[in-house]
């Protein structure tokens, strides 16, 4: 049995030599923008996103515009994600409370990020790793999925929260930045969830397959 330093290696040194450039697919031009995609991609594609993005950042480029407009406004740009009128409602009280406390900034660490409304850990440690390059590591479904099939985490690591502790314990400090995106890139493209591609995965070799929740027969 590959002990679990041998099995992180194995998979870091991988993925570094297979995906050395990585960053999120979401489309942004500032970090306030970044911030309202990442909310809009909770439980939806980043495809989706950025097809609904680029006229919402032309009418509400900051958060002093964004901040100013009804849920009601809002909702004719981002009708098309999944819980729209939760994220129009999230995004207006995010963008006032970033006016109101922040003088309309992004911050940058944890405690005050999660006072914004509609931004959980994930959204956060997203904004801190993509937008401010701390070494953060952001746990969506992907990375939770492929953590637990490839033997990174084990089976008692069910949350989020245990999961992105494991991983930031075992993972080398200078591989966490690029981690969450390779890890989630993997689920989205490879290891994905009803039917993961193992005949074209390069950790087939080394994956204990643990497929337990996945919906595989």
């Amino acid at each position: 049995m590959m002990k679990k330093a041998e099995r992180y290696k194995s998979v870091m040194d991988y993925f570094r030599r297979e995906m050395p450039h990585v960053n999120t697919e979401l489309e942004f031009g500032s970090v306030f923008q970044l911030l309202v995609a990442v909310v809009l991609s909770a439980q939806c594609t980043d495809k989706r996103v950025n097809e609904v993005t680029p006229s919402l950042f032309r009418r509400y480029p900051t958060a002093r515009e964004m901040g100013k407009a009804e849920p009601e406004d809002l909702l004719e740009y981002i009708c098309s994600v999944s819980y729209p009128n939760a994220k129009s409602r999230h995004l207006v009280a995010m963008a006032q409370t970033l006016n109101e406390r922040f003088g309309g900034e992004v911050p940058s660490n944890m405690a005050d990020l999660l006072t914004l409304p509609g931004v959980g850990r994930k959204t956060a440690n997203v904004i801190q790793a993509v937008a401010f390059g701390k070494a953060t590591m952001a746990v969506d479904t992907h990375v939770f999925r492929v953590s637990h099939r490839l033997g990174l985490v084990p089976r008692t690591a069910d949350t989020p929260f245990k999961v992105e502790q494991i991983l930031m314990k075992n993972i080398p400090d200078e591989d966490i930045p690029n981690a969450h995106h390779w890890l989630l890139l993997h689920g989205r493209y490879v290891c994905t969830s009803r039917k993961p591609h193992c005949e074209r995965c390069g950790l087939s070799g080394i994956c204990p397959k643990r497929m337990d929740g996945s919906k595989l027969e």
